[in-house]
């Protein structure tokens, strides 16, 4: 994709917001007329006075997958402070997702923030909004496609990266034999973890599919083959929810396996203060939410995009356990981390 020709069509706002703020700037050394006021009463509460702007973030979210809450809340503050109107929709199907997609290029949005959790299901429309000449930049999913699909920028982790660092902590603890819980099917960033921790970890692997719209199922699941194999002593989930059902599934199966994730929310900190979880990945979602959005305003009005256009902005992984969780633990009941 040529850089150079995709922001071409953004100069013209450029220099009207650099017209507005010589204009505000010039209103407010002279008879400080309303719009000065207007404009000092934006920047007194730390909000851009640039134009209106709106920006769709689409995810594949499942119904009560409480990580995107703290997405959304990152995005919210990145579209309060930057004069953004954010609409937020979501589907865990692709081609439903790619539809939400559809309909943010028909409401002629300003800019689109996705996910790419199935990346081919997302090929034509992401052309679409390209020929609408609608920036789009990734996060969370689709580290390895964003380019290829002609994204600006993305942010999130790399899964690969992240399982293989998982698998290493896994020899460190003395792991023998874990089992990996997917909770969606066809999800290349959760195939892309587990496979990474295949990779590094000494002991066996293997994997265990649950559905995770649905948490009783999720548990029994769980349960079952804990009690079919006690030779596993690793539970590897990929979501705090589903650390947190796991421990449900230890008890009742009667098992000594442990448990480790990734992902973080209020709760999974206080399951590691406790010891009920021994480890968590945290790739920093309200950052990937903030990011996105911030991002997308800086296009607008400056022309800028991170990294280069070429390489992604990494906001993980990173390890929690008892030796740091108390200083992750306030940022995550504020529903920040």
């Amino acid at each position: 994709m040529d850089r150079s020709s995709r922001s071409r069509p953004f100069a013209p706002v450029v220099a009207l917001a650099a017209a507005a703020a010589l204009t505000l700037a010039g209103c407010s050394s002279g008879s400080g007329g309303k719009k000065a006021e207007e404009g000092g009463a934006a920047a007194a509460a730390g909000r851009a006075d640039t134009p209106r702007m709106t920006v769709a973030l689409i995810t594949h979210q499942a119904p009560g997958d409480t990580f995107w809450d703290i997405v959304q809340k990152g995005a919210r503050a990145a579209a309060a402070k930057d004069n953004v109107k954010l609409v937020y929709s979501a589907d865990p199907n692709a081609g439903n997702q790619a539809n939400l997609v559809q309909n943010a290029i028909d409401q002629k949005v300003d800019g689109i923030a996705v996910t790419l959790a199935k990346p081919d299901a997302m090929k034509g429309v992401l052309a679409r909004a390209e020929h609408a000449g609608i920036p789009v930049v990734g996060l969370n999913s689709g580290v390895s496609d964003w380019k290829k699909l002609g994204l600006l920028e993305f942010f999130g982790q790399d899964e690969s990266v992240a399982g293989e660092a998982f698998g290493t902590r896994l020899n460190e603890v003395g792991a023998k034999k874990a089992v990996c819980v997917i909770q969606e099917q066809g999800n290349v960033g959760l195939t892309q973890r587990c496979d990474g921790v295949r990779k590094t970890f000494r002991g066996t692997t293997e994997t265990l599919y649950v559905n995770g719209t649905d948490m009783p199922s999720v548990k029994s699941t769980i349960t079952a083959k804990l009690k079919q194999d006690s030779g596993i002593d690793y539970v590897v989930t990929l979501g705090a929810p589903f650390a947190l059902t796991a421990v449900q599934s230890v008890g009742d199966a009667g098992s000594k396996a442990k448990i480790a994730t990734f992902d973080l929310n209020k709760d999974l900190a206080h399951a590691v203060q406790r010891g009920d979880i021994q480890f968590a990945v945290d790739q920093q979602p309200y950052l990937q939410g903030y990011l996105a959005v911030d991002s997308l305003w800086l296009y607008r009005n400056n022309g800028n995009y991170s990294g280069g256009g070429e390489r992604p902005v990494l906001t993980g992984p990173a390890f929690v356990d008892r030796s740091n969780v108390d200083k992750v633990a306030r940022f995550a009941a504020k529903g920040t981390r």
